[in-house]
């Protein structure tokens, strides 16, 4: 059971983990242990709510598939619980990402003291650049 938010929770049947061989260099059991793992997840056929569903599937991201599957893949840690691990935490990150909605901006306007605190600095700055110019001999 993967814990996405206080009333979103995945059940381990719609999440298919798989071991296989990682990729690289290695040592004396690179090709003999199974340490990395996969990770499908179908979105369509899962248990999360339409919002999740529809935010993902929306989702300009290479690790899910047009049919849209999440597709991760964990070989970073030399052993498969690690990377059982990594790969579980990266999923409810994604999904986590598409769970809050940002607050609308409110335009507000400028004060008046902040206004004019802005004109004074660039009257003075064109007085500046003002003195720099030729000097005139009358």
């Amino acid at each position: 059971m993967l814990q996405i938010s206080n009333r979103v929770v995945l059940q381990d049947d719609e999440i298919e983990l798989s071991a296989i061989r990682a990729q690289g260099a290695g040592g004396q059991n690179v090709n003999k242990v199974s340490s990395a793992v996969h990770l499908r997840f179908d979105i369509r056929a899962s248990s999360l709510p339409e919002i999740y569903k529809t935010r993902l599937l929306a989702l300009s991201d290479n690790r899910i598939t047009k049919q849209g599957v999440i597709i991760i893949k964990g070989q970073q840690y030399r052993t498969q619980e690690q990377n059982r691990e990594d790969v579980l935490r990266r999923l409810a990150a994604l999904i986590r990402s598409q769970g809050y909605v940002e607050k609308k901006r409110v335009p507000t306007k400028p004060s008046r003291n902040s206004q004019k605190k802005r004109m004074d600095r660039k009257t003075r700055h064109g007085q500046t650049k003002a003195l720099r110019g030729r000097v005139r001999q009358d």
